[in-house]
């Protein structure tokens, strides 16, 4: 096998990968192989027709794309790794030659990891801010303990009202149909007017819900269409809150009174703004470096962080029992819309990690053996296990990615602290 790369521009590069006529031939045959048993040829019995009899018949062509699959995946990763390119996005591939008895000859078109030109890194300037908290800042807060710790009551002496939380079946098309549904009456959970018509009822009624898909909802045979649920309502449950007092400030805390936890609560909004600031800031001084900096980013990269993302976010909703599907269902979001809304945060993630990746090998920054040991050790108390028994499945290339995390968290925290507050 021979590899010829070309750079194109945007950080773009050609694979022109070469493989043996014989190896061809092999994985022709091995095609043949694999399909022989599936073609029917006069005059033979199935499966024993000779491949060059089959060539004949149906085109010398018929194995070429099974053999090309086979080819095609080990070709590409042995190139990869002997053209030295760091690529970052899945590659696209063309066949240039597929003929018996000649070289296959496919290219693989990849994205590659980006040149970074630095500007100025250091000294950047940025907003001073304290982290100051209100009075009203401390009630909200309080309150939003009170309704973490209400008490869900069944009621079952009046209609359903706005806030109320119901259990409901409901059974639509295109897939909406649920069982014991957990549904809160105003949260606009649902597509078009879907809860409101669910106001008024009561335990046991069967309701007929009418909604509207909207104009860009993901199955377009369903845009701007009118649909029909039905609802039957299970449950109502309303909350009911805590009284505000010193037995409240006891059962959510280690105070005794109620002036006590309010004092608790100060302390800890005042360290989450805190934290917050800090937060604003790091975003702050990357978000100048990217603006200082030149770098080309491939559009396929981008694509790349983006599925990645969607999957991320996918995961987080199946941990909750919903499916990417079901979420799209419900808010009327297209496949297509959610792409173009993660696009920008796509992007912005990959710039900063660039840009840190660069200010990492501007300052010769490392993470020491003993970082790599402790954050292993984290990632063991992470997922529950032995740190002994982690450090051995944790090969060689995954330490060179710890070791690389947490250089660049090391370079957030030197830009942050060369940063300059006015």
């Amino acid at each position: 096998m021979s590899v010829q790369v070309e750079n194109l521009e945007k950080s773009m590069a050609k694979l022109t990968i070469e493989v043996a006529a014989d190896e061809f031939e092999a994985a022709l045959n091995k095609a043949y192989q694999k399909s022989k048993n599936k073609i029917n040829l006069p005059g033979f019995r199935k499966g024993k027709a000779p491949r060059a009899m089959i060539e004949k018949m149906y085109g010398a062509g018929i194995f070429v794309e099974d053999a090309a699959n086979i080819i095609i995946p080990d070709a590409y990763e042995s190139a990869a790794k002997e053209s030295e390119l760091e690529i970052v996005a899945q590659p696209e591939i063309a066949v240039e030659q597929a003929e018996k008895g000649k070289p296959f000859i496919f290219t693989a078109t990849v994205a590659i990891k980006p040149d970074v030109t630095l500007g100025d890194y250091k000294g950047i300037e940025v907003e001073k801010k304290e982290a100051e908290v209100s009075e009203d800042e401390i009630s909200a807060e309080i309150d939003r303990v009170r309704e973490s710790n209400a008490r869900m009551i069944t009621i079952d002496d009046r209609a359903t009202q706005d806030g109320d939380t119901v259990v409901i079946d409901f059974d639509g098309y295109v897939g909406g149909k649920a069982e014991d549904y957990t549904l809160v009456l105003g949260s606009h959970s649902f597509i078009d007017n879907f809860e409101d018509q669910l106001v008024g009822k009561n335990i046991g009624d069967d309701v007929e819900v009418n909604v509207t898909f909207p104009e860009q909802y993901q199955a377009e045979e369903l845009q701007g269409k009118p649909a029909l649920f039905k609802v039957k309502i299970k449950e109502i449950k309303v909350k009911e809150l805590p009284e505000l007092d010193d037995d409240f400030a006891q059962d959510v805390s280690e105070c005794d009174t109620l002036d006590a936890y309010k004092e608790e609560v100060k302390s800890k909004l005042v360290k989450t703004k805190e934290d917050d600031i800090k937060r604003e800031k790091e975003d702050a001084v990357i978000e100048k470096i990217i603006e200082n900096a030149t770098m080309e980013i491939p559009e396929q990269m981008v694509d790349a962080q983006t599925r990645q993302m969607t999957q991320e976010f996918a995961q987080r909703l199946q941990s909750q029992g919903l499916s990417l599907e079901q979420y799209m269902q419900f808010t009327g979001l297209t496949p297509q819309k959610m792409q173009e809304e993660l696009k920008p945060q796509a992007l912005k993630r990959i710039q900063s990690r660039l840009v840190l990746e660069a200010v990492v090998e501007a300052e010769k920054i490392e993470a020491t053996q003993e970082d790599i040991e402790k954050e292993i050790e984290n990632m063991a108390k992470m997922y529950q296990m032995e740190a002994d028994k982690l450090k051995e499945l944790v090969g060689e290339e995954e330490k060179k990615q710890i070791a690389l995390d947490m250089a660049v968290q090391k370079a957030v925290e030197f830009v942050v602290d060369a940063a300059v507050e006015k």
